[in-house]
């Protein structure tokens, strides 16, 4: 009897048809290790999951893949559904996957942790970036749901605390995949026509689920991007998204930002009615001490007696003259004193002095004086001169 023949393709289609036909492989859940994840242009995922022993190739479409919560990647653990089969062209069994979820913990809180993570790295976070809010605001924003209690809370506080400031509802939806595109444009439209001095979004508690419109990157980047200071009021106190991280401040709740966001009007009356009061005072203090000043005034003796400062001033002029007068004398007197001595001790070095008594100063024709026989000559002119006149000589002999 001769054995059939088959070609290649119909091998691998029998295969197929066999895999195909086990109820087993096709919605089976498979635990393992990502590995080689990547992404290609077309939108379709290609990985392997794998554990200690094996690994397994695996596909997701597009379809699927747009489905996915967050982000994966190569050595997360997960847990894979789908179907098992073989594709014929290359005659190798693979997962065909629809869904991956992460392994022991939720798609949404591995999603939030990414998001974090990547707006974290790029500076979305950053304190330096954050704006002060305003003191006294004169327009409020509220970008939440109109028909929530959040919202009617917030208005009642905001009623409450501070009445003069005027609050602009900008109503969104808070919940599913229409929200996130509403409460980013909300968010812009209050920029672009600058409706108000700080702007409240947020919504009232609820599963991550349902809080996960301010876990979107599309709100986050819009609330970076804002001019105009922004609260984040998500939920109650434990609830922490994306959004306020990236608020320049955050409320436990949606009540608690109505406070953050104005003064309380009873507040600022007593802090009014203080600062009057001390102004008050503090007025009254500076008349009583102007009146001190007036009285101690009126009574110096210039205002009661004017011509009493010119003859005061005529008195101090008289003491200073006589002052003056002293002085130029004493000067004069110690001055002529100095004059005699030095006068005195001039003419104790006079040569006229010498002269006088009986000595004589021999000079050459020229002035020079003689003090040595060996500076003139025989038959040469000089002069000599006495205490009261004057020879004139000519030399005849030298000793």
């Amino acid at each position: 009897m001769d054995k059939r023949i088959y070609e290649v393709s119909e091998v691998n289609y029998l295969l197929k048809n066999l895999m195909d036909s086990v109820p087993e492989l096709h919605h089976i859940l498979i635990r393992g290790e990502l590995s080689n994840y990547k992404i290609y242009p077309s939108g379709h995922h290609y990985f392997t999951l794998k554990d200690g022993e094996s690994s397994l190739r695996c596909v997701m479409f597009r379809s699927s893949a747009s489905r996915l919560k967050f982000r994966p990647e190569s050595g997360m653990k997960v847990v894979a559904s789908g179907q098992i089969t073989v594709f014929p062209r290359d005659g190798a069994y693979q997962l065909y996957c629809t869904g991956l979820s992460a392994d022991g913990i939720g798609d949404l809180y591995v999603a939030f942790e990414q998001m974090k993570e990547k707006l974290l790295q790029e500076g979305l976070f950053d304190p330096n970036h954050k704006k002060p809010l305003p003191l006294y605001p004169e327009r409020i924003a509220i970008v939440t749901s109109s028909a929530g209690a959040a919202v009617h809370d917030m208005i009642r506080i905001l009623r409450r605390r501070y009445p003069i400031a005027k609050v602009l509802l900008l109503p969104v939806r808070v919940q599913g995949i229409e929200a996130p595109p509403e409460i980013a444009g909300a968010i812009r439209y209050a920029n672009r026509f600058r409706l108000a001095d700080v702007i409240i979004t947020g919504r009232g508690g609820g599963s991550l689920e349902d809080l996960w419109a301010f876990n979107d990157e599309r709100v986050a980047r819009a609330i970076y991007e804002s001019e105009i200071p922004v609260i984040s009021a998500v939920g109650h106190e434990p609830d922490v998204t994306i959004a306020d991280f990236v608020a320049d401040r955050r409320a436990s709740t949606p009540s608690n930002a109505a406070e953050i966001a104005v003064p309380d009007q009873s507040e600022l009356l007593r802090y009014l009615q203080g600062t009057r009061l001390r102004l008050s005072q503090a007025e009254d203090t500076r008349i009583k001490r102007e009146r001190e000043r007036l009285k101690a005034l009126r009574e110096k003796r210039v205002l009661q007696d004017p011509m009493a400062f010119l003859q005061d001033k005529r008195m101090l002029l008289d003491f200073t003259q006589q002052k003056l007068a002293a002085c130029a004398r004493e000067q004069l007197s110690t001055r002529r004193h100095r004059f005699g001595q030095l006068a005195a001790s001039l003419d104790a070095l006079s040569p006229l002095k010498v002269l006088g008594r009986g000595y004589a100063m021999a000079q050459r024709a020229n002035g020079d004086i003689i003090k040595s026989s060996d500076q003139v000559s025989i038959g040469e002119n000089i002069r000599l001169q006495l205490g009261d006149g004057r020879l004139s000589c000519t030399v005849s002999e030298k000793e």
